[in-house]
């Protein structure tokens, strides 16, 4: 699975001072929160570049999958290499392609609810991992990041703790249960104590 910038980028933050920023914001009703990947939300800087489209493998994927429409792999492939360049557009209909060609898979499942995520479509992304869950319960990938977009795209911190509190209790161990740790201890320490209502709710 490429398409990981939610979990590792968000999981690598400071998570007590982003959640005080959602909650600090949850009590302006009258400025609701922009859908936009948490490193936005949280103010840093959004003017850097882009990384590069490989153009040359986008290419070579595009001449694979003329040759052989149905191969899975190639396109998921060339929705990994756009994700990889932020074009997340062409990434929603490249993984939208995958899971037509492979509906099984909760890897290209839960990237192409990332990807609805970065392109602020918050509630798809969810229904996107309900979907993923549906083929794997276990999932933790899709369920640390249930839990991110339910904080950071619908303010839903209740929710995410819920999330988070599930994969901890099936991987406590795992880089993903590390995280949710991590995001559990932040929404603690920003003044939201876990097991508490949301406050916006």
């Amino acid at each position: 699975m490429r398409a990981e910038s939610i979990v590792f980028a968000v999981a690598g933050m400071c998570f007590g001072v982003i959640l005080g920023w959602v909650i600090a914001s949850q009590q302006q009703a009258a400025r609701p929160l922009p859908a936009a990947p948490p490193a936005a939300a949280a103010g840093q800087e959004t003017t850097r570049q882009a990384p590069p489209l490989d153009e040359a493998r986008v290419q070579s994927l595009m001449t694979v999958i003329k040759n052989d429409p149905n191969n899975a792999g190639a396109v998921v492939q060339l929705a990994n290499t756009y994700f990889d360049a932020e074009r997340y557009e062409d990434a929603v209909k490249w993984y939208e392609e995958g899971i037509r060609l492979d509906p099984n898979n909760p890897d290209v499942s839960t990237d192409l609810g990332i990807s609805y995520y970065y392109t602020g479509q918050a509630d798809r992304a969810l229904e996107q991992f309900n979907t993923s869950l549906t083929i794997d319960p276990r999932h933790t990938k899709t369920m640390l990041n249930q839990g991110i977009v339910l904080a950071f795209g619908k303010q839903d911190l209740a929710g995410a703790q819920a999330a988070w509190k599930r994969l901890i209790a099936i991987a406590p161990d795992s880089p993903e249960g590390q995280a949710a740790r991590r995001g559990l201890e932040g929404i603690a320490a920003a003044g939201h104590p876990t097991g508490t209502a949301n406050p916006g709710s």
